[in-house]
């Protein structure tokens, strides 16, 4: 007899079965394609797209915060101006949608008058001008600037 030569398997026995029928993926050339999805990539696009929307429902919900916030101090710079003008020295009757303007003196009181701040003459303005204001139907007061 020749000498046999002691062979060895360059495979891993890890990675070999001694019943390949109980495997649940195809073993040989004939066997049914087990073809890897793409899920990572599906994955990735879906999250992508779903970052990309919410991105741009939270920019909108910004653009809606933010007008709300100029709203409130829109309200609030009429609610001042409002009481300015109700402890105002006023001597006339006020009429609705008419433009009036606010001043102050140097005693620290409030006057409101029909004279706008470029109307007075070559002398200017006496008093500290703060506002231009139009009376609403409502009586509170709109600022005009």
């Amino acid at each position: 007899m020749k000498n046999k030569k002691n062979i060895e398997n360059p495979i891993d026995e890890d990675n070999i079965t001694e019943n390949p029928g109980t495997l649940t993926y195809g073993h040989h050339r004939g066997s049914f394609p087990v073809i890897p999805t793409k899920q990572g990539a599906i994955k990735s696009k879906a999250i992508s797209a779903m970052e990309h929307q919410t991105d741009i429902q939270l920019d909108q919900i910004k653009q809606q915060m933010s007008l709300l916030a100029e709203q409130a101090n829109k309200i609030k710079k009429r609610v001042e101006i409002s009481e300015m003008i109700y402890h105002a020295e006023i001597r006339f009757d006020p009429l609705i949608s008419h433009v009036y303007h606010l001043y102050e003196n140097d005693d620290n009181n409030f006057l409101l008058m029909m004279i706008g701040p470029s109307e007075w003459g070559r002398k200017g303005c006496p008093l500290h001008f703060i506002s231009t204001v139009k009376l609403l139907a409502d009586h509170t007061w709109e600022v005009v600037k």
